[in-house]
């Protein structure tokens, strides 16, 4: 299958699952007649989208593999002897309760800076649980909230996921975040750092909780997150590592402004573009997206951040 084709349909899936309109541009779906779909798509727009820039009814079957997130063999596996792992229950405030991953060493976890990893619009998954052992093999501890917890959890059904995070209060969810934050920065009535990596709809949150959180929150690592208005930025204390992809024009669009305005105003950032490299690139899961190469040097990048702002 051509690259030309394989980026068609990369660009057609993320308009699916972002849910996103057109952008000031055309609108790229055509139904059987020829007459224009607005953008968002329900699945059954999709696939027919897909199937015509594939070709055949298997061929988009195929593609769609390749694009969407399939289980894969964890980087960091659960049983690794030099972690140890939780599931968490607590509550945010008064009638808010959330659900979590956490995974610290095995030994010497005591006073350890703390990172908080923020899913994507899929919910905690076991990927994120995945990354949020990375951060432990890396000598934090980490936590992994589900945002998705006040409507019950993350479900095994993706699309009703990414539904269910369209559904969000997200003033609500921004507040839960930098409570959760400004409890794991103040544990007991003692202090310690903490920071937020976040990767697509959590590098978003990323930069809102930067916003939010004032000094509890040390550092924080956005991959390819929609950034807010810069006019917010005069409010972030925490340093900021902006992590983009180069194909990725819609999240592009809003973090070149983001990122300047941090600069001018003179916060703590950095900013990093990968080339000829996907929306979700570090995402192992998804064949046609990820890019290994990138991937393990926004990893060393995001380490040495950490290490940087965090020790």
């Amino acid at each position: 299958m051509s690259s030309e084709t394989e980026r068609a349909a990369i660009a057609l899936y993320d308009r699916y699952t972002h849910g996103e309109g057109r952008i000031g541009q055309p609108p790229a779906v055509r139904d059987r007649s020829g007459g224009a779909i607005d953008l968002p798509l329900d699945r059954r727009s999709f696939m027919a989208e897909l199937t015509r820039i594939a070709g055949g009814g298997a061929a988009a079957t195929m593609l769609l593999s390749s694009i969407a997130c399939r289980a894969a063999e964890p980087i960091v596996p659960p049983e690794d002897a030099r972690i140890r792992t939780q599931e968490l229950e607590w509550e945010v405030s008064p009638g808010r309760d959330y659900r979590g991953y956490n995974a610290a060493p095995a030994q010497g976890a005591q006073g350890l800076p703390v990172v908080l990893v923020v899913h994507e619009n899929r919910g905690l998954n076991d990927h994120i649980r995945d990354v949020t052992r990375r951060l432990a093999v890396a000598g934090y501890s980490a936590v992994a909230p589900d945002f998705l917890s006040p409507g019950g959890g993350t479900p095994a059904d993706e699309d009703r996921a990414r539904a269910m995070i369209g559904a969000l209060d997200m003033a609500q969810t921004v507040t839960d975040g930098a409570a959760i934050i400004r409890f794991l920065a103040s544990p007991d009535g003692g202090s310690r750092k903490v920071g937020v990596v976040g990767f697509c709809w959590g590098g978003g949150m990323v930069h809102r909780l930067a916003i939010a959180a004032g000094p509890a929150l040390s550092a924080a690592v956005s991959f390819y997150g929609p950034a807010p208005d810069p006019a917010e930025a005069t409010r972030v204390e925490a340093a900021e590592l902006v992590i983009l992809a180069g194909r990725d024009a819609r999240v592009n669009a809003t973090a070149g402004p983001w990122v300047a305005a941090l600069r001018t105003t003179g916060k703590r950032v950095e900013s990093i573009t990968y080339p000829d490299v996907d929306h979700a690139f570090h995402n192992d899961t998804s064949a046609a997206r990820y890019n290994r190469a990138a991937a393990e040097q926004a990893w060393a990048a995001t380490l040495a951040f950490f290490e940087r702002y965090l020790r």
